[in-house]
Parts: structure tokens; C-alpha cells; sequence
């Protein structure tokens, strides 16, 4: 067996798991989950009709590089979303579709990282656990970037040693972030790919969240946008991956995409020829139809919106708690040690968070998730409404 799971650490819903073993919570109350991030919004039908009008390509294999359709809807996408140059995205060159940005993250890793007892994955801290067992997996070493109240919750790049960054290889980024929200302003990512100029290093930006945002006239920035500002648009060291599964509510679509570096795509498509890993035709066909659509992304943002002014009322007065700029989690500071914390609250209300520590890891400046946890505001809004009311129970008996 490959030696590298040896160091896998366990999933937090693991560590959930084993955590709420055994606890019996009130038999009156209908359990209500805020732990994982999973959209229940209703998925627009047009994307379910797209898909089932197509079934007929299931009798074909797909092409690894996804059909010119879906990858043409994805270029036009993004260069509206992001107001990048007029016809700067190519295609053909510039995007690849992949089976949600879970499976592309991870696989992302395993094929632009040269193993070496000093390669480094640098990361931000909390984290989505994909990037650090896809750097552990590829031969290198997380470098953990701590996100606290100090850096406006986003990765302390100034913690970086000079003698850390010429052993980077990749750096991932969160934006908005997982959990906090927090986003990455056009003069952190600017100064984020000069650096990556300076010491070649690849970013990947994980911009799944990007959709979720409170301001229509305000949305975050992204990477490939920074890059443009500064007259890049060859996207050198920069590369996106985007979802459907939180800005159309499809996560069981499976669709998303990775866009950017030709150079970096063109390496990364070889690989995936290799994994085995194409999306089905009637998938393409759906994803083309939700990239192309932004009505049903505005409705989405609007009952986000809706849930976050009704919590927030219920939750101010007894939790330090903050609006997000963007997502949809909470990412409030526990009275109590927030593992303790997210078992009582399950005990005695059913109501199932996760405890800040689990996405994070204790590093010599401390644990930046520990006394958090991560609430995710994805059920309907009388569930959220009920859990707040629960939550404030609860926060009131300590």
C-alpha cells in the first residue's frame, strides 16, 4: 500500500462522528444539521430537464477536455462574471471540466507537484481537508497559513519565511473562504501572483463559494480577474476552479471546471487522460445550460440573504458572531471549548454544528479553529430559524 495514507488524518465528519457517539438527544426535537455544507435549495428544473433530454449521450464515451459547447458556455461565463478582456479566454486552451471541485483539487496536486523531501503545498489554515491530503498524497509537505481575526481571516502570507517560499510548489487558495467567508481583495491576489512570479510557484484558487455574496453590486474578486488587471492574460501561474453544486444547488451533478494557465491545463488534461475521469455527455449538457443561466444564482443569493438577516437577529445577542462577506457558514466563537461546545448543543438541543478544530491544525502561533465552530446556513428557513432558536437556548443555560 502506498505509505503516504499512513498520513491521512481522519474526515472531519469523522471526528463528528466519533464525537456525538453514544449522546442521546431529546427524543422531542427533530434533528436539525448546520454541519455540512451540502445546498438544499431546490435545484432549478431546467438543469434536471436539460439532463434527462439528453440521455441518449450516455451511449457515447465523453472526451476528457469536455465537449467545445460546455467549454465555450464556461469561457463566456467567465469572462462576464469577472470582466476579463473580450475573448482573452480561450476555449479550447484555456478550460477544462471536471467532476466537481472536490475530485479537481485533489487531482490538481497529484499532477503539478514534483515530489521532494522539501516540497511544500501552502494552505490556508482553517482549510477544506482536500488540500491537505492532496498534498500529502503528492509527495510534498502542507505549510499551514493560519487565518485568524488578526489577517481579516485570510492566509497570513507575511508569516511565510523566506526560506519557505523558493520550496513552494502550490498554493491554495479559499476565496471566499471555508469557513470564514472572508474575501481576497484585488490587491491581496495582485500581490499573491507576484510572489508566485518571484519564487514559481503554481496558485490554485478555489472560488467555489464566489456566487454567495450579499451585495448584487458587489461581488468578490477572483484570481483570473487580478491577473487581467495586471495585464496578464496569459493567466501564467493561475488557475480557478469553480461549481455548480453551491451556485446552482446541484451538488449531485458533479460538475464543475478548472480554468487558466494554457500551460499548466494542457499538462493537467494529459494526466486526467490517464484518471479516467470525463464527464458524461447529458452532465455537460445540464452544466452548459446552468453556466448559461443567472436568474436562478440571483434567487439563490436572495434566500441566502433572507437566512442570514433572520439568524443573525436571533444569534447577536448571545454568540460572537459576524456576518460573513460571502458563503454560507457562520463562524462564530464558542463561550466554551468548541468541541464541548458542539456536543452539548447536540445533546440538549439536536441541533449538529462542527467544532472549529476539526478543520484546522494546531500550529506554534496556536490553533486558529479551536473556541469556533462552523454553522452552515444550507437548510430551508424555518430550519435555520428553528436551529438559531436552539442555538440561543442553549448559549443562555452556559
Amino acid at each position: 500500500m502506498n505509505p503516504r495514507l499512513d498520513r491521512l488524518q481522519p474526515y472531519p465528519f469523522e471526528k463528528l462522528g466519533a464525537l456525538l457517539a453514544g449522546v442521546t438527544p431529546p427524543p422531542g426535537l427533530a434533528p436539525i444539521r448546520l454541519s455540512i455544507g451540502e445546498p438544499q435549495h431546490p435545484t432549478p428544473g431546467f438543469i434536471g430537464a436539460t439532463l434527462t433530454a439528453h440521455l441518449a449521450g450516455l451511449a457515447s464515451y465523453p472526451a476528457t477536455r469536455g465537449s467545445p459547447m460546455l467549454r465555450e458556455a464556461i469561457a463566456d461565463w467567465l469572462t462576464h462574471r469577472f470582466a476579463l478582456p473580450v475573448g482573452s479566454l480561450d476555449p479550447e486552451r484555456h478550460v477544462l471540466p471536471v467532476n466537481g471541485t472536490r475530485e479537481g483539487l485533489f487531482a490538481f496536486a497529484q499532477a503539478v507537484v514534483d515530489p521532494s523531501p522539501d516540497a511544500l503545498v501552502l494552505l490556508p489554515n482553517p482549510f477544506y481537508q482536500i488540500y491537505e491530503g492532496a498534498a500529502l498524497l503528492a509527495g510534498a509537505q502542507p505549510h499551514y497559513l493560519s487565518c485568524t481575526t488578526a489577517t481579516d481571516f485570510l492566509p497570513d502570507i507575511d508569516a511565510v519565511s523566506e526560506a519557505a517560499w523558493p520550496r513552494c510548489q502550490l498554493f491554495y487558495t479559499c476565496s471566499p473562504g471555508n469557513p470564514s467567508g472572508a474575501v481576497m481583495d484585488l490587491a491581496s491576489l495582485t500581490r499573491l501572483v507576484e510572489l508566485a512570479d518571484r519564487h514559481d510557484f503554481i496558485i490554485a484558487a478555489d472560488e467555489c463559494y464566489a456566487e454567495l455574496y450579499p451585495d448584487e453590486a458587489a461581488p468578490p474578486v477572483g484570481l483570473l480577474q487580478a491577473a487581467a488587471a495586471m495585464g496578464r492574460d496569459s493567466f501564467r501561474r493561475c488557475v480557478v476552479f469553480h461549481s455548480l453544486s453551491k451556485r446552482s444547488n446541484a451538488p449531485g451533478l458533479r460538475s464543475g471546471f478548472v480554468a487558466g494557465d494554457a500551460e499548466v491545463i494542457q499538462r493537467f488534461l494529459a494526466y486526467r487522460t490517464y484518471h479516467g475521469c470525463a464527464m458524461g455527455l447529458p452532465q455537460q449538457h445540464a452544466s452548459a445550460a446552468a453556466w448559461r443561466d443567472e436568474a436562478h444564482v440571483v434567487e439563490n443569493r436572495r434566500l441566502y440573504r433572507e437566512k442570514f438577516d433572520a439568524v443573525l437577529t436571533i444569534l447577536g445577542d448571545v454568540l460572537d458572531v459576524e456576518r460573513p462577506t460571502a458563503g454560507f457558514y457562520l463562524w462564530p466563537r464558542t463561550p466554551i471549548d468548541d468541541t464541548e461546545f458542539a456536543r452539548r448543543l447536540f445533546a440538549e438541543q439536536h441541533v449538529t454544528v462542527l467544532p472549529g478544530s476539526y478543520l484546522s491544525r494546531p500550529t506554534a502561533a496556536g490553533d486558529p479553529g479551536r473556541g469556533r465552530i462552523r454553522m452552515a446556513l444550507v437548510a430551508p428557513l424555518t430550519e435555520c430559524v428553528e436551529a438559531a432558536e436552539r442555538v440561543a437556548t442553549f448559549c443562555r443555560t452556559l
